[in-house]
This record gives C-alpha cells, sequence and structure tokens, in this order.
C-alpha cells in the first residue's frame, strides 16, 4: 500500500495531507477510537472543517484512489 498511497500523495501534494498512522503505536492507538478505526489499511478523507468525505476499510488500489479523490475533489472544490 505505501508506493499507492506515495504516489497519489505526490500528485495531489497542492491539495492533500497524508497523515498516516499506525495503531500499533501510542498515537494510533490514542486516535483511533476518535476517528473509529481498528483494521490496516483504513483510509479516511477529510475536509479543511475536518468533515468526513469518505471511508474505505482495506486495500485500494492507485485507480480507485485517484478516482475517489477526482469525486471528491467535484463535490468538494
Amino acid at each position: 500500500m505505501k508506493p499507492v498511497v506515495d504516489g497519489v500523495e505526490a500528485q495531489y501534494q497542492d491539495r492533500l495531507l497524508v497523515i498516516r498512522l499506525n495503531i500499533q503505536e501510542p498515537t494510533g492507538r490514542q486516535l483511533a477510537p476518535l476517528y473509529g478505526f481498528e483494521y490496516t489499511p483504513t483510509f479516511i478523507f477529510f475536509d479543511g472543517q475536518g468533515n468526513e468525505l469518505w471511508r474505505q476499510v482495506g486495500s485500494l488500489d492507485t485507480s480507485r484512489l485517484h478516482e475517489t479523490m477526482q469525486q471528491i475533489q467535484g463535490t468538494h472544490p
């Protein structure tokens, strides 16, 4: 998954901030209940006001991640 996320992060760097959390580490364990994630990978997209726009539990391929980014940009430019 890292190469997929790295690629999307590079392509959308002017519009996207990627925060990676590991639920095996203290910060990840603290934030998991706040954002409702238990499994990895879990992808959660938020808008600039902190509203959740999209969530996916499980792996994603590059095309699905790009498709999701385009959909979000269309509804939240």
